[in-house]
């Protein structure tokens, strides 16, 4: 074994603190981007908000085509001071090379490097002064949010509770009705056994148990005959005969609103009785052998059934509805000759309004030769680099999306027949920026474009060959084959194969299997299920 002494040089990015930040702030939402800001607002004395309007640099196409110098790519990861970075760092040529941008920050009492001083700078004053202040995604109690305003809704529950009420049951029926309504699932199916929830209660008490299961089984009577028709049932054969036999009892009373066939719509009952997979699979032929019908009536009932609600309590869900704010507008402007232009903007009303406390940075800078006041020293310069990051946040964005604009300017004017194929790293190098970074940039970022608001990632996509030798994207051939779909004979449903061979038609090699990965992403159903009976 020989001992030696080497020299070796090498490269690498130091992951400060405020490199750390500016990672975590770049990849979070609209949202968590808001309670962030929130959680410093409330910790760091040095930092406020600035509710009144004040003159600031605008964002735009101006401010986002400026060049960028090899310093402000390496700031792009963190605008820090040299010495955060090891002294080879300089070379910006191999930022591909550095260490994966996927580090958390670090734990409280870690040391915010700076230059030391606490003097107030032009940089420590409001950012983004035409933004609408934000505390968080609700407004003021005059200007209601659509997300809260969505979740007054009446559960399931709550709507046969009150239907309860109007029945003449005695304490212990009416016990047990609200006990299976308590029991129903979202869809309003009763998944557990009678005996099962007779067991919860009564142990193993048989006497008590088959007692509650005689409440149960009358309870379940009477939650059949409430509104959502089918809600209570135990699979979904029976919620579809819940509803067949409803629309046969108004077609006995001579309803207005009844316009079924009493023929058809016993033969949908008898349907009903039958496997599901029959119905499913629309086996036609399998059902007439059955003797449930004749071939026509047996369509007809199919198509009835299919009109039927498989899931009662669908409506009564109170699903959060969440409201997308995009954080980017993009607007068209007035075609320069045959080259349309269009005017990308960060949207005011997710940039806050942040700027240092001018009165405790004032008090702080007279006494900072006090060695007592190191600590405050400190959570000032964690101030400052917290709204240095913010701003470098939406910097990056603005640059990124502008780019993805600029690669994707047939999709701003013709729509998704018109995408391009767009990866990551195609941006990643018109930019100077690693591919992690595009990453997440595009990730929960949305852009709010003449064709409706889309997410960053949407404009990126892998490309299919064509005859010309080019590329198609994954984006437009999704939306061909939703045309051809769209255009397609009810009673001859294009196959997956035939939709195939029609895109090479187009130009466009494209395998029956990904044709049937598209389908099933744009949830189509196939075409033995498409047809119509």
């Amino acid at each position: 074994m020989r001992q030696g002494l080497s020299l070796r040089v090498s490269q690498h990015l130091a992951l400060t603190p405020q490199l750390q930040q500016s990672i975590r702030l770049l990849q979070l939402s609209t949202l968590e981007l808001s309670q962030e800001i929130e959680q410093m607002l409330e910790a760091n004395p040095f930092l406020e908000m600035d509710h009144e309007a004040a003159e600031r640099e605008q964002f735009g196409l101006a401010q986002a085509d400026m060049p960028v110098s090899d310093g402000d790519r390496i700031s792009e990861y963190a605008p820090s001071a040299p010495s955060d970075f090891t002294s080879s760092a300089t070379d910006t040529g191999k930022d591909q090379d550095a260490t994966p941008l996927s580090a958390e920050p670090g734990e409280d009492g870690v040391s915010w490097e700076g230059d030391g001083t606490t003097e107030t700078t032009p940089d420590d004053g409001e950012w983004g002064g035409d933004a609408k202040a934000r505390t968080n995604n609700l407004g003021d109690d005059e200007d209601k949010d659509a997300t809260e305003l969505a979740r007054v809704q009446e559960s399931l529950q709550a709507h046969l509770l009150r239907q309860a009420l109007r029945l003449r049951l005695s304490d212990t029926d009416s016990a047990a009705l609200r006990f299976l309504i308590e029991s129903l699932n979202d869809d309003g199916y009763l998944e557990d056994p009678l005996e099962s929830l007779a067991q919860s209660l009564a142990s193993e008490d048989l006497e008590h148990i088959e007692d509650l299961v005689h409440h149960f089984t009358v309870a379940l009577g009477l939650l059949h005959s409430l509104e959502p028709v089918g809600v209570g049932a135990r699979d979904l054969g029976e919620c579809l005969r819940l509803q067949v036999r409803a629309l046969l009892a108004d077609l006995n009373t001579d309803a207005p609103e009844t316009d079924f066939d009493q023929e058809v719509l016993e033969v949908a009952l008898r349907i009903c009785q039958q496997p599901m997979d029959l119905l499913a699979r629309r086996d036609i032929k399998r059902l007439v052998l059955l003797g449930v019908g004749s071939d026509a009536l047996v369509r007809e009932a199919i198509a009835l059934i299919a009109r039927l609600e498989p899931k009662p309590g669908r409506r009564f869900v109170d699903v959060e509805r969440n409201i997308v704010v995009p954080d980017v507008l993009v607007s068209a402007l007035h075609k320069v000759g045959a080259t349309p232009k269009f005017r990308v903007q960060l949207n005011p009303d997710v940039m806050p309004r942040l700027r240092v406390h001018d009165i405790y940075a004032n008090v702080l800078r007279n006494h900072k030769a006090s060695s007592s006041h190191a600590g405050l020293q400190q959570r000032l310069q964690e101030a400052r680099w917290f709204i240095k990051n913010i701003q470098q946040r939406f910097d990056t964005i603005l640059r990124v999306s502008t780019a993805v604009v600029e690669r994707q300017k047939s999709f701003f004017t013709h729509g998704e027949l018109a995408m391009r194929p767009l990866v990551l790293r195609e941006i990643a190098e018109e930019l100077g920026l690693h591919e992690s970074t595009i990453s997440r940039v595009t990730t929960a970022k949305y852009m709010a474009t003449p064709f409706g608001t889309f997410e960053l990632k949407y404009f990126f996509g892998s490309g299919l060959d064509t005859e010309s030798g080019g590329s198609a994207s994954s984006t437009a051939v999704r939306a061909i084959i939703k045309q051809f779909i769209a255009a397609e004979s009810p009673k001859k449903p294009l196959s997956d194969n035939q939709l195939s061979e029609m895109l090479k038609e187009q130009g466009i090699e494209c395998a029956r299997r990904t044709v049937a990965k598209y389908r099933e992403g744009l949830k189509i159903a196939p075409a033995s299920l498409r047809k119509a009976l």
